[in-house]
C-alpha cells in the first residue's frame, strides 16, 4: 500500500468521489446532502490516493482553514475495500502532511448516519465540537476536531 499525492483531476480520484458520493446518496436519499460548498482544485490544498499496486483503494484530502489549521474532505474507501485498515492509512498519512504545512489542528464534518466514519476518527483520537463554518445549522452533520 503506498498514499500517493495527485492531482484533484486524476481520473481514479474523480472515481473515487463518485463513488462516495454515490455512498452518501444512498445513505441520505438525497443526491445532494453535503452542507456548503463542495470542495474544488481551487480550494483543495493536497489530495491522496492509497494504491495497492495499479488499484485506487481510497483517497482523502486537506483544504486550507487558515494558517495553522485544515479540514479533511473526501475521505472514502469503497465498500469492496472496506474492513482493512484502509481508512486509518489515510487518515495518519494526511495527519503527517497536515504536520508538514505547520498545522497544528484538523477539524473535519461527517455525517450522522456514516458510523463507520465517526468510529474512525474517534478512535482516532478526534474530538466532537460544535459545527462550524457551512455546518453550523446542519442537523445531518457532526463535526470533530484533532490537536495534531
Amino acid at each position: 500500500m503506498e498514499l500517493i499525492p495527485c492531482d484533484w483531476s486524476d481520473p481514479d480520484a474523480e472515481a473515487l468521489r463518485a463513488a462516495q458520493r454515490i455512498d452518501i446518496e444512498e445513505r441520505y436519499g438525497t443526491p445532494d446532502s453535503e452542507p456548503g460548498p463542495a470542495p474544488t482544485a481551487d480550494d483543495i490544498t493536497a489530495f491522496f490516493l492509497l494504491r495497492d499496486g495499479n488499484v485506487a483503494v481510497a483517497c482523502g484530502g486537506l483544504r486550507a482553514i487558515d494558517r495553522t489549521s485544515g479540514e479533511i474532505k473526501r475521505m472514502f474507501v469503497p465498500a469492496e475495500h472496506r474492513g482493512r485498515g484502509l481508512s486509518r492509512l489515510v487518515l495518519t498519512g494526511l495527519e503527517e502532511h497536515a504536520r508538514s504545512l505547520g498545522w497544528t489542528r484538523l477539524l473535519l464534518e461527517t455525517g450522522d448516519q456514516q458510523p463507520e466514519a465517526i468510529g474512525l476518527y474517534i478512535s482516532a483520537g478526534y474530538e466532537p465540537i460544535p459545527n462550524f463554518g457551512h455546518y453550523a445549522d446542519s442537523d445531518i452533520s457532526l463535526c470533530f476536531a484533532k490537536n495534531l
